[in-house]
């Protein structure tokens, strides 16, 4: 068991080498490939899955993922929108765009409400509340290593 662990984490290793060569850097010096490379390696060790595990719970995860970055994307977009002629929105203006991004936020949550429910079908609770867990540590880890980048290049 520990051995296919080792496996899938070296292929992650390799993956997230291979993309390190690629040009779209985000501003801490990586790109996305290499931060999804990087969470599932993180994730992966943090969950100890069993095979049996891995192989129902990833099929489910990049679903998950995939749902959420579109919603997460939809209001990023409708964020810099609303940045860019800020000061020249009517009140009107801004009540639709305060409800519209409450509005993405609950679709957010809905995502995460509906795959809960999916992850515990696939993984024990334990390893339920453990997903969560490591999800807020790597996102903690990652922005603390692209401040000590940026704090590097000054």
């Amino acid at each position: 068991m520990k051995s296919i662990q080792l496996l899938i984490l070296l292929l992650v290793c390799s993956i997230f080498t291979a993309f390190g060569q690629r040009p779209g850097r985000m501003a801490g010096g990586t790109n996305r490939e290499d931060i999804e490379s990087m969470k599932i390696a993180y994730l992966t060790k943090k969950l100890d899955l069993t095979p049996d595990e891995a192989k129902k719970f990833w099929p489910v995860f990049n679903q998950f993922s995939e749902e959420l970055k579109s919603v997460r994307s939809n209001r990023r977009k409708s964020g810099r929108d609303a940045k860019e002629d800020f000061d020249n929105l009517s009140d009107k203006e801004l009540e639709k765009i305060v409800d519209g991004d409450i509005a993405m936020r609950q679709q957010e949550l809905d995502v995460i409400k509906k795959y809960n429910s999916q992850f515990k079908q696939v993984l024990p609770m334990k390893k339920v509340a453990a997903l969560y867990r490591a999800e807020d540590d790597f996102k903690k880890e990652l922005l603390e290593k692209i401040k000590e980048r940026r704090a590097a290049r000054q």
